[in-house]
């Protein structure tokens, strides 16, 4: 008698449903939607013929069954990427280079540690930089890709992803929301962020002053989290330390923006291409509104 198997694309739907904590987060991740995660959960119960999760609220949580099948599933995906990653390794070597802005890079830990994984032949070197000079750097082929926020007056690029931008401000302490506003905004040039803040206000009739800039969100960060000023970021880039603010505030909504993966003008190394589909991949999620 043919011993029973498990379907490793079921268990790495509940691995994913475990590390994001939602069947909502587990869709984007996992580039399906939710109905489908729901579905893939329930075909994997029926298999074993064990409950794996309750409800407690609207919450979801695992039971003692789940957990120990949680335990088997992250062990047996890993021997398989092993396995798929050493035959891989045997095809792809080289060097690649990617620029990205500093504040995108905990989108991507995940992303390098499974690349790394997969092809551990090919030497990645990572670049921080503005948007805009990672765009021109990228036409320049100093780089092979680049991730980075969509500019207006160069559009280029495959769009990954949409995302919505919020005014945000310290968990406990924020400013008063009186003009003059104060606001922690990205250096001239550094993204649109700033450009995106400034038009809105304008165009809502509010004012605004500059407490504070920076190149970067480490930079801006501590002046908000002080109470001191009001920022602008993506909600992928809010942190514990930040609290989003909703329309009772009184400030002017805000777009969508669009994260876009820029290629060199050359036809992409095997490298560049591997890890360009992977970035899709895991990047890659319904836009949401505000």
């Amino acid at each position: 008698m043919r011993a029973p198997t498990l379907d490793l694309t079921l268990l790495r739907t509940l691995v994913a449903i475990a590390d994001t904590g939602s069947v909502t987060a587990a869709a984007k991740r996992l580039s399906y939607t939710q109905s489908t995660v729901s579905m893939q959960l329930q075909r994997l119960e029926a298999h074993l013929e064990l409950s794996l999760h309750e409800r407690d609220g609207r919450r979801l949580r695992f039971t003692p069954d789940g957990e120990r099948l949680l335990t088997h599933a992250r062990r047996l995906l890993a021997l398989n990427d092993e396995a798929w990653g050493d035959m891989q390794a045997q095809q792809v070597t080289g060097d690649l280079t990617l620029g990205i802005p500093e504040d995108y890079a905990s989108l991507l830990p995940s992303v390098f540690a499974y690349f790394h994984q997969l092809y551990p032949a090919v030497g990645l070197k990572v670049i921080c930089g503005t948007s805009a000079h990672l765009v021109e750097q990228v036409k320049a082929a100093e780089l092979d890709l680049a991730l980075v926020t969509r500019q207006r007056n160069s559009p280029g690029g495959d769009v990954i992803r949409r995302e919505p931008l919020v005014w945000a401000v310290g968990v406990n302490q924020q400013p008063l929301l009186s003009d003059p506003i104060p606001l922690a905004l990205y250096s001239p040039g550094a993204d649109v962020f700033r450009e995106v803040a400034e038009q809105a206000l304008q165009g809502a009739g509010r004012n605004w002053r500059v407490a504070y800039t920076s190149q970067s969100m480490a930079g801006l960060a501590p002046i908000v989290i002080a109470g001191l000023a009001v920022v602008v970021v993506t909600r992928s880039m809010l942190t514990p330390s930040l609290r989003p603010l909703d329309e009772s505030s009184g400030l002017p909504a805000l777009p969508m923006i669009e994260l876009a993966l820029h290629r060199a003008p050359h036809r992409p190394s095997e490298p560049a291409r591997r890890l360009g589909e992977l970035i899709r991949e895991q990047l890659a999620a319904p836009s949401e509104a505000v």
